[in-house]
């Protein structure tokens, strides 16, 4: 056991609980914040899809410096700092067309943080892939510490003051990040040019079913705290709700050795999928029964968990190599981002239109299509 490599768990695991606790701060209550300085369901719509949208070209830029500085780490700490500094300019007003430049740009930056950090832990960790979930489960801690910390403190503070919080998350990032070493470099027989492995069927269709699956999650990560607080619930309970659906991704992370070794990365996505179905439907229509709502969270375990687990262990396998870090980026940019901003720019247009109800079909539709193409196109 001596001459294995080192894997620095504890700081790798710092860096996933601050991103987390970031992202569990922005995506459950800064739609709140929004509505509260007066922006219209469209708007908020569109605000809450920058963060998808800036997925879809900055994480190339950055995985492309990374690979050829091969320091993935420095360029997340020298993008971080960009990224806090123009979240500064949220301070500066409330217009839409501020909110709207200040979050692109922020976004714009941070977007390297999350794919260069998954390409360095997996160097780290080598062949041992099932051990990500260890790691990866403080980011679940992370965001449970936030929704549930901030729903509270937002029952005895205004939502002005929601965007200090996100800034304050973003502080925690960075001094973790300046924490984590860069990985090995890693090299591989069989690699390839990037062009020949986006080509095989089997990536064309794990991108397309990552994509319907974060647009089914666009209506969720853009007003579900709103539409529980139309149905008389406390941003405290919100805050909670969201905790439940993050501490059953604990149970998974724990389990995901078990479960890699007893299933197939198929049947992870493809029973993933078909629950994120019965999940938004219970959401849209259901909502104003707390126990559904509640078996809807416990749901958060497959619908993101178990799916986001699986997928990144695809993309380890596909991308080998040097292509590690343009792999996660070319993931992350059409699934997370060209899906994620079709499901946010949707979910505020059909809100506007039709209201709750439709919204969150609208999301399980997209991943009933998830589903279809998984079914059909991925071979076992």
């Amino acid at each position: 056991m001596s001459g294995a490599p080192r894997v620095p768990h504890g700081r790798l695991g710092g860096f996933y609980f601050f991103y987390f606790a970031y992202l569990g701060t922005f995506a459950p209550f800064f739609s709140l914040y929004l509505v509260g300085v007066g922006l219209t369901p469209f708007d908020i719509g569109v605000v809450m899809a920058l963060p998808q949208v800036t997925r879809i070209i900055a994480p190339h830029l950055w995985s492309w410096l990374a690979d050829r500085s091969s320091a993935p780490v420095r360029v997340v700490r020298l993008t971080g700092i960009a990224g806090t500094l123009v979240f500064l300019g949220i301070f500066a007003g409330t217009q839409f067309a501020l909110i709207v430049l200040v979050v692109f740009a922020m976004t714009f930056f941070w977007s390297a943080a999350l794919p260069l950090m998954e390409a360095t832990t997996l160097g780290h960790l080598g062949d041992e892939t099932a051990r990500y979930g260890r790691i990866r489960v403080w980011g679940s801690i992370g965001f449970i510490a936030a929704v549930i910390g901030v729903g509270h403190v937002l029952d005895y503070v205004p939502l002005a003051a929601v965007p200090v919080l996100v800034l304050a998350m973003m502080g925690g990032i960075l001094v973790s990040v300046f924490l984590v070493p860069e990985a090995p470099p890693a090299h591989h027989a069989g690699e390839t040019s990037i062009a020949r492995v986006v080509l095989r069927p089997e990536v064309i269709a794990l991108i397309a079913a990552g994509a319907f699956m974060a647009a089914a999650h666009g209506p969720y990560y853009t007003f579900f705290s709103i539409h529980l607080v139309a149905q008389g619930y406390s941003k405290s309970a919100i805050g909670w709700l969201w905790a439940l659906g993050v501490a059953c991704e604990i149970g998974i992370f724990a389990w995901m050795p078990r479960l890699f070794r007893a299933y197939s990365l198929r049947a992870i996505l493809i029973a993933s999928l078909a629950l994120a179905v019965v999940r938004f439907l219970a959401i849209g229509w259901l909502a104003h029964s707390f126990a559904v709502l509640l078996a809807a969270q416990v749901l958060h375990a497959a619908t993101f968990g178990a799916f986001h687990a699986a997928s990144i262990g695809y993309v380890h396998r596909l991308f080998r190599g040097r292509l590690q870090s343009r792999g996660q980026a070319l993931y992350g940019s059409v699934a997370f981002g060209v899906g994620g901003a079709l499901g946010g720019f949707a979910s505020g247009y059909v809100w506007d239109l039709w209201g709750a109800a439709p919204t969150f079909t609208f999301g399980a539709a997209c991943a009933l299509a998830g589903l279809l193409v998984l079914v059909l196109r991925l071979k076992p």
